[in-house]
């Protein structure tokens, strides 16, 4: 009999006005999109670090979108539409073994399946944190 892994935490919630951010830190590789894309709302000098009130919620949701990891995500509670996903599917194989994957898609966890649009899997197969690459196996000396 296998054990199922605990929960892992979830993701922190920023709310905002029109819009919440989500920010998942296991899955975080550091593309730093958010910060070049908005400093006015992400700023990890600040805390906290995510301020979704300091720009209109459109231009949030468009950085966000930047995010290759997918560990930051959104929601919007202005009425607008939450994030759609790319069509059609994309995968890429990158040089330090990352696939990158955007489109609508199901991905198996050890926590059960997943609804996403943006994710970095790992190709090394040396992840704690499957599927999604860490940069923690062979893959962290090409980053």
């Amino acid at each position: 009999m296998t054990s199922k892994p605990p929960p892992r935490p979830a993701a922190k919630s920023y709310d905002g006005e029109g819009i919440v951010v989500g920010f998942d830190a296991h899955r975080c590789l550091h593309a730093a999109e958010c910060v070049r894309g908005l400093p006015t709302v992400f700023d990890v000098d600040r805390r906290p670090w995510v301020q979704p009130d300091n720009a209109p919620a459109d231009e949030v949701a468009e950085v966000i979108h930047r995010c290759p990891s997918g560990a930051l995500q959104y929601h919007r509670t202005d009425g607008m539409p939450d994030e759609v996903p790319d069509v059609p599917t994309h995968v890429s194989l990158h040089a330090d073994g990352v696939l990158h994957v955007r489109g609508d898609l199901e991905v198996a966890t050890p926590y059960g399946p997943r609804h996403e649009t943006r994710v970095m899997l790992c190709g090394c197969g040396a992840t704690a944190n499957t599927p999604y690459c860490d940069h923690s196996g062979p893959c962290a000396g090409h980053g």
